[in-house]
């Protein structure tokens, strides 16, 4: 037993190692052929990978007991995306569109003993979406038409530090999953969530972001936003969740009620209306039409009441920390950096001297942990387990089962990460991943942010301008969020945020850099200073 089953996980091993290496050359090689071969690769990888990390689930289980089914599902599945690059063929802004609507829509699997919470329409899309770039790139074309006449991601831009340092991230967690003692998870976050999400990010940067695009995204984002707290007002009035049985069962037992809308997780619903609302207080800050401060100010308040139903404090205070974003750039940031400094500090005296005011009960280590559903404990967990091994870690994936066996608690008592991003990368990875996570923020908060103090001088700046900034305050609140909640590069929001900036920011596409000797994109244009 022991044989096939090491023999089955360095087989796994190398195949998330191998998709990874394709999805960096999806970005890195020179040419669109080579380029497109790797994309294709990565599309035909990553199902085996999901395949090898279902295939024990109870839902492959009981398809692999009727073989019919199985195979009427992969056609099926097969058929979707195919006929989805067509339709992107034909009509290419569908497909960003489409994939900033399948955002937030997850759909729960069994997958590795644990449940997971798969992006499945996402994959549809970024699986219509590859293949259609695949396709028109291997076709065969008229001599010299190499890199012009594609529809779909017509606009490739030589890649900068920010490709490069998601690229090292994921290729360093499938490396380090060598080693996990819970390799499952590693797979799963490889098959399910990196490398799907790099092809989206490669399609995103491929394409030409004008007003109108930017402008369709917003409408279908806002109007998801406004479905998601209409039904998070319904739940909060019955009473009745629609599911996840941990927040029902809490619910239960509580003075207040949590509502989760179509989410699995009310802080991962906060996390979507927080950022949602940080994009229109964006708008909101520029807008010099009183129709639109008017309409923007009533969707602000319906977000806010369902921000308010869903009582996650993480994404409150993401919410505050994309606003006070907004404000350092739309004024001046000395008086905001010294307005947030006097709200920690009020905050930090009235916790110390009123406890029960945040649900403490005296100030020691215990009523800290209970006030935050455990939260202290997993931290101090990861910090131990990052004590023992500060270089390399425990291997990806493996805070769960570490931290379960060494504080020797179940499974209702463990969590898949310590809600706080840099310990459990510093668990599992060591001082190596660390590095890589940092990388990937300096890299994405210098691209986001460059040159955006241009719009203290400009009175009606450009739709690009205007969308880089919110991109950026978005992608803030995010962040702070990932530092007190989970799930960083497994949130699809973050690679898409980061690939519309990098196609804002960027300069002309590979065909016209090469054509008219101008410097590509990842250098001088990233060099702009604050």
């Amino acid at each position: 037993m022991v044989a096939p089953l090491a023999v089955a996980t360095a087989f796994k091993g190398s195949g998330m190692v191998a998709a990874s290496l394709a999805a960096t050359g999806a970005f890195f090689l020179s040419t669109p052929r080579s380029r497109a071969v790797c994309v294709l690769l990565a599309l035909v990888l990553c199902p085996v990978l999901l395949v090898g990390g279902l295939w024990n689930s109870s839902q492959v289980e009981t398809l692999r007991s009727h073989p019919a089914e199985l195979v009427a599902l992969g056609v099926v599945g097969l058929a979707l995306i195919v006929a989805l690059a067509v339709v992107f063929m034909r009509w290419p802004l569908l497909m960003p569109v489409l994939a900033v609507a399948a955002l937030p829509f997850r759909i729960p699997v069994q997958a590795g003993g644990q449940s997971a919470l798969l992006l499945v329409p996402l994959y549809v899309v970024v699986g219509g979406g590859g293949l259609a770039y695949v396709w028109e790139r291997l076709r065969p074309r008229d001599p010299g038409a190499e890199n012009n006449g594609y529809r779909l991601a017509p606009a490739e831009r030589s890649p900068g530090y920010m490709e490069l340092a998601l690229m090292i991230a994921v290729l360093l967690y499938s490396i380090q999953a060598a080693y996990s003692t819970d390799f499952e998870t590693a797979l799963k976050n490889v098959a399910f969530f990196y490398i799907p999400f790099a092809l989206l990010l490669k399609l995103i940067t491929s394409l030409e972001w004008t007003a109108r695009l930017e402008e369709w995204c917003l409408r279908v984002t806002v109007g998801l936003s406004l479905i998601f707290a209409a039904i998070a007002f319904g739940e909060y009035a019955t009473r009745r969740l629609l599911w996840n049985p941990k927040v029902i069962e809490a619910n239960q037992f509580r003075s207040y009620f949590r509502v989760n809308s179509l989410f699995f997780d009310p802080n991962i619903y906060g996390r979507y209306l927080a950022i949602v609302m940080v994009i229109l207080a964006t708008l909101l800050l520029w807008s010099r039409r009183t129709r639109n401060v008017v309409w923007i100010s009533v969707l602000l308040a319906v977000m806010w009441a369902g921000l308010v139903l869903s009582l996650s404090q993480s994404s409150f205070a993401a919410l505050l920390v994309g606003l006070a974003v907004l404000a350092a750039v739309r004024w001046k940031t000395w008086p905001v950096v010294a307005a947030v400094g006097a709200a920690a500090v009020i905050a930090a005296i009235v916790i110390w001297a009123i406890p029960g005011s945040v649900h403490l009960k005296g100030h020691s280590a215990k009523s800290l942990n209970r006030a935050t559903s455990g939260r202290v404990d997993l931290m101090r967990g990861g910090l131990s387990m990052f004590g023992d091994r500060p270089l390399y870690g425990y291997g990806s994936g493996s805070f769960a089962e570490r931290f379960r066996a060494r504080e020797k608690k179940g499974e209702a008592q463990a969590a898949s990460a310590s809600h706080t991003i840099p310990i459990t990368v510093a668990a599992e990875q060591g001082i190596v991943g660390l590095a890589a996570y940092v990388f990937v923020l300096v890299a994405a908060f210098r691209l986001l942010f460059g040159g955006l103090l241009r719009l203290r001088r400009e009175a009606e700046p450009s739709a690009r301008l205007l969308g880089r900034m919110v991109v950026a305050a978005a992608f803030a609140a995010l962040v702070f969020h990932t530092l007190l909640y989970a799930d960083f590069l497994e949130d699809p929001i973050a690679w898409t945020l980061i690939g519309i900036g990098i196609a804002l920011r960027r300069g002309p596409p590979r065909a016209r850099v090469r054509s008219s000797g101008i410097q590509p994109a990842g250098t001088a244009a990233e060099s702009v200073s604050p």
